[in-house]
Formats: structure tokens, C-alpha cells, sequence
């Protein structure tokens, strides 16, 4: 499961929507799901998320991985790296 904490108001956020918009179809076999931290904050402070966007990486309710920040490079790997698993 991927998990990109996001907010409307968030600049980067913007950019990184159709990335991983991309990356949900190029892995259907993975679970990508959005959270905004305006609607859902107690789910935001419940992971720790202090920065948007955020990238949260699950498998079985535990956080495996994370990317914080618009870095599409680093985004991508790692969602191809635990598509593998």
C-alpha cells in the first residue's frame, strides 16, 4: 500500500498528483491511496507526517518506507522496489 499525504493547498503536492497517478497504473497489483491532512489530521499525526507530500509505504499495518518531499526520482524507485516484494 502506498499512502501520498497531500493537502490542497500544497504546491508540490500538485505536481506530484499525476506521478503518482502514473505510477497507481503502471502498478495495479499495489494499493495507492491519498490522505488529506486537512480532512484526516488525526490519521496524519497518527504516521508522523509533519511535511507534504509524503509517501508512506505499507505492507501488512506496518510503515516499511518512506518519501518525504516532491522527489519523483526517489518516488518512483521506491514504489517500483516494493512492488517487487
Amino acid at each position: 500500500v502506498v499512502i501520498d499525504f497531500t493537502a490542497s493547498w500544497c504546491g508540490p503536492c500538485r505536481i506530484m498528483a499525476p506521478i503518482f497517478a502514473d505510477l497507481a497504473k503502471k502498478f495495479p497489483a499495489a494499493v495507492f491511496l491519498k490522505v488529506d491532512v486537512d480532512e484526516l489530521k488525526s490519521i496524519a499525526e497518527q504516521f508522523s507526517v509533519e511535511a507534504m507530500p509524503t509517501f508512506l509505504f505499507m505492507k501488512e499495518g506496518d510503515v516499511k518506507d518512506r518519501v518525504v518531499g516532491a522527489i519523483k526520482e526517489e518516488l518512483t524507485n521506491k514504489v517500483g522496489l516494493h512492488a517487487a516484494q
